[in-house]
């Protein structure tokens, strides 16, 4: 049968010096031709041989490719007859015009939708909130410590959801030494990161419809988790200092939850008033809630001690706050490890939500960081990097004040630092222009609610960035933002 009598032959082209075989091309082009139904039920197709000799093949090629394609139920063997379309096959969906009217995805999806997705930027573009040092990531020593864990018969199968008990317990003992969090091993659960921390708090502790104070502006993962957990996040301001308790009483009086990031709140850098952490902890018991701490880098602070976190005041009625934890900004994000500490009373139902969520973290990544953190490796590291971070901050201030950019705020803790731009300034295509230019720089409007005004400003991570690469990169920011005040006069 020559490509004549076989028209739908003629839109196959045999790509000979590709990295697919040609078997599996071959495969392909019968799977799509009978799924768009360019091959009609009952069609005959070539036999092996023709088809060979057409296409310059080896017969026994060809015959492997049919073979295939009969036992998916693409080709049927007629004995005596040859090779055809079954003609039973169900009728292919017509497809949808792009964008098509209809439904789009669930609510929450389409919720998460409007929160936007973070920015894809590469690790190594200067500038980048958000990143630690990960030129300074002990490689060697984890690498070390990985072996040891798979070399000691880790557990393969359905771990405990709360996660290794060596792990926990490392957890507990580093926040009782290093954070002043007193805590028992049973009240730690292992996550992912902060985002599936803050999603396992959200679901254990409010139902679907409620309202959540969430900080405005503030982070925009941890409210796609709120998102996903059927909650209405309730943008509370945040001032000098920190998130206004009496004005989320206003805006959401009925709401028994709180997501609040008090010893370094990202994006402002604000760290939450003494007083404002008792009135907090004075609504939550009031309104018989909770309150979700993520205290995320304030381990890193340049002018004096470390503040303590929330969870520190917490516990006289039984405990109101649920602490989150990550190693993303202490390690790197790519280990992907984070933690959530709750009251006793519950336990039970983050546990349980923990298991239905994503059942465990990998039992020998887990094993790996119990080493680390237990064998005290971890606050080895973070004293280490300590003057690393301090040496880049003033790389980052100094470049910026040389550039001719400020005000500067936020610079006293963490790992970023925010700018902020005079009113009217479109601070998102300042960032488009300075990402154009492969800075990271992301801008502070992308942390606020829809529609919420939050002011123009952008922010600047120097965890990541070494000192000797600051200043060429707050002189490409310049020129950015020189652009956007010609573009507007």
């Amino acid at each position: 049968m020559p490509r004549a009598a076989f028209p739908v032959w003629n839109s196959f082209a045999l790509d000979r010096a590709g990295t697919s075989p040609v078997q599996e091309q071959l495969v392909r082009f019968f799977r799509d031709a009978v799924v768009r139904g360019a091959l009609a039920p009952g069609t005959r197709v070539p036999g092996t041989r023709v088809l060979a000799q057409e296409l310059g093949l080896a017969r026994n090629t060809v015959a492997l490719a049919y073979e295939r394609l009969i036992a998916e139920g693409f080709l049927e063997a007629r004995h005596g007859s040859g090779t055809f379309v079954p003609s039973r096959l169900p009728r292919p969906p017509a497809r949808p015009a792009a964008r098509a009217a209809g439904r789009r995805g669930s609510a929450r999806a389409l919720g998460l939708l409007a929160i936007g997705a973070p920015p894809s930027t590469p690790s190594t573009w200067p500038l980048t909130p958000g990143l630690p040092a990960l030129d300074a990531f002990p490689r060697a020593l984890w690498a070390r410590l990985s072996a040891r864990a798979w070399r000691n018969a880790p557990e393969l199968g359905y771990a405990d959801p709360a996660g290794l008990r060596a792990l926990r317990e490392a957890l507990s003992a580093y926040l009782g030494a290093a954070r002043g969090v007193v805590c028992r091993p049973e009240q730690v659960i292992v996550t992912s990161g902060t985002q599936e921390a803050v999603l396992i708090a959200a679901m254990a502790t409010a139902d679907p419809g409620e309202r959540v104070w969430v900080e405005e502006p503030g982070y925009p993962s941890s409210r796609r988790a709120l998102t996903l957990a059927g909650l209405t996040a309730v943008g509370v301001p945040v001032d000098e200092e920190g998130l206004d308790v009496a004005a989320g009483r206003v805006l959401a009086p009925g709401a028994r939850l709180a997501l609040v990031a008090p010893s370094h709140q990202y994006p402002t850098g604000v760290v939450m008033s003494l007083g404002r952490r008792l009135e907090l902890l004075a609504w939550a018991g009031a309104a018989d809630g909770f309150v979700v701490e993520d205290d995320y880098d304030s381990e890193f602070r340049y002018d004096g001690a470390p503040v303590p976190p929330l969870k520190a005041l917490d516990g006289e009625d039984g405990g109101r706050v649920l602490y989150v934890g990550t190693l993303s900004k202490l390690l790197a994000p790519g280990v992907r490890l984070g933690f959530l500490v709750v009251p006793d009373r519950l336990i039970d139902a983050a546990l349980a939500v923990r298991a239905a969520v994503s059942r465990h973290v990998a039992p020998p990544l887990q094993a790996t960081a119990a080493a680390f953190i237990g064998d005290g490796h971890l606050g080895a590291h973070i004293r280490r990097v300590r003057p690393l971070y301090a040496e880049r901050r003033a790389a980052l201030l100094t470049a910026a004040a040389e550039a001719g950019i400020a005000p500067v705020t936020g610079s006293a803790t963490g790992l970023h630092v925010l700018v902020r731009l005079p009113g009217g300034t479109d601070d998102a295509a300042v960032a488009a222009a300075a990402r154009a230019r492969r800075l990271g720089v992301t801008a502070l409007s992308a942390h606020a609610l829809a529609g919420a005004e939050v002011g123009s400003g952008l922010l600047l991570g120097f965890g990541n960035t070494p000192a000797r690469a600051t200043k060429q990169a707050l002189r490409m920011l310049a020129a950015c933002l020189e652009e956007a005040e010609s573009g507007a006069s």
